[in-house]
């Protein structure tokens, strides 16, 4: 077993910055799936396709899913961590830019902090994590903008989706420390059923997905958030918890938004406002700063 006490190498950053751009690709190619393909279509082949490979890796480990209650948290965990928040971000990306979009999943650990005050016993707010969280929620009001926060309008309804989206991440987040006693491949390998489970009818209900006419680009981004976001993400995590723990892992938060808003520049032409670069800023401040808070409450 490798000692979590020694300094992270660089096979160590290599690893982290490389789930960095897998999960930051996941916009750009989520940007592209839904412009043939409706949201939660998008979602149910991104997790059916995914736990096809997951599943192939947990009968080549021999391993086996799980059994008995710890599925009523599985389905919870896939809920909150995929079906919900994947459709959403899924349905608020079919106008909203793959880099906004990064820049608004960049709240997630904000919120995870905010729920732990409620729900745990152990991480409760202080002055640095409320500083973080108050910085945050300023740089979620510049990216939305005044007249947006005032006025309901079109284009504010995918960015609340979005945002909620990434809510729902943190309260997975809480959920997953149920399901910390499982083996990573069987808990991975039963989240994605769960959530194939959860979507797919939904995708059938709502978006009769047999009249679908896909373009190409659609079709290959779907395949790409399988084997990428999805599947490749779930191994990464895996390897870089095993190699230098969860505390090493939760840098990523702050390189995701970085590789989203560069590949949607590169990709997509984007092109973010003035007001974007100041929001991601502050939302980066303020994750900095709420985990200056929980690091001197771990150490108490």
């Amino acid at each position: 077993m490798v000692s979590l006490e020694r300094r992270p190498e660089l096979l160590d950053y290599a690893l982290l910055t490389s789930l960095a751009a897998v999960f930051g690709s996941s916009f750009l190619f989520t940007h592209l799936a839904v412009q043939s393909i409706p949201p939660v279509t998008v979602v149910a082949a991104r997790i059916g396709l995914a736990a096809v490979v997951i599943l192939l890796a947990l009968r080549l480990s021999g391993q086996h899913l799980p059994k008995g209650p710890v599925w009523g948290w599985i389905y919870a965990s896939a809920l909150f961590g995929n079906a919900i928040p994947f459709s959403l971000i899924s349905w608020g990306q079919q106008t909203v830019d793959a880099g906004l979009t990064a820049i608004f999943m960049a709240v997630m650990p904000l919120t995870t902090v905010v729920l732990a005050h409620f729900v745990t016993s152990d991480e409760k707010l202080n002055r640095w994590t409320l500083a973080g969280v108050l910085l945050g929620l300023a740089g979620v009001m510049v990216l939305m903008g005044w007249q947006a926060l005032s006025q309901l309008g079109r284009d504010t309804w995918p960015q609340l989706a979005i945002l909620l989206g990434a809510m729902c991440y943190a309260i997975n987040a809480l959920i997953t420390r149920n399901l910390t006693h499982l083996s990573k491949w069987p808990m991975s390998a039963g989240l994605m059923l769960a959530g194939f489970s959860l979507t797919f009818p939904m995708a059938l209900c709502f978006e009769s997905p047999w009249q679908i006419r896909p373009s190409q680009s659609s079709m290959f981004a779907v395949l790409a958030l399988a084997v990428g976001p999805t599947a490749l993400a779930t191994w990464l995590i895996l390897l870089i918890i095993g190699r230098r723990g969860a505390s090493f892992l939760s840098q990523i938060n702050f390189m995701v938004p970085v590789f989203g808003i560069v590949f949607g520049a590169v990709f997509l032409r984007e092109r973010l406002p003035g007001n974007a670069w100041i929001a991601l800023i502050a939302i980066l401040l303020g994750v900095a700063i709420a985990r200056r808070g929980s690091s001197v409450i771990t150490k108490r």
